[in-house]
């Protein structure tokens, strides 16, 4: 069973939520493979940072969202802010790598941001 199959029967989510969770394990993943394809160029030190930050982040709200904890919309704003951080630092860099996690993150942050609103 796929992601998006298995986050559509947490009956407990709204679509927008499950949008979200899909979006931060999207940004997480990318985030992950990103970073380590920074690693050992000492110029992509920041990027490789900011990326296992926003995978840690985005990760977490997705576990919090699925449990419908009371900290996810403040967790949202921290996720939604560190993936439009990371996403501009990336944006920065020619990388193939870099340029497909900033694509992820700015989804990704815009679907933070709305959990953090609502």
């Amino acid at each position: 069973m796929s992601l998006s199959e298995t986050a559509s029967k947490v009956d407990s989510l709204s679509d927008e939520q499950r949008d979200c969770l899909e979006n931060c394990n999207e940004a997480a993943t990318v985030c992950e493979w990103c970073a380590d394809e920074c690693l050992g160029d000492a110029d992509m030190e920041e990027c490789a940072r900011l990326c296992r930050d926003v995978a840690d982040l985005a990760s977490l709200h997705a576990r919090l969202m699925a449990r419908g904890s009371n900290y996810s919309s403040q967790l949202a704003r921290a996720c939604a802010d560190a993936c439009e951080e990371c996403a501009d630092e990336c944006e920065r860099h020619d990388a193939d790598h870099c340029q497909a996690c900033a694509e992820v993150l700015r989804k990704c942050a815009d679907s933070c941001r709305s959990m953090a609103d609502s």
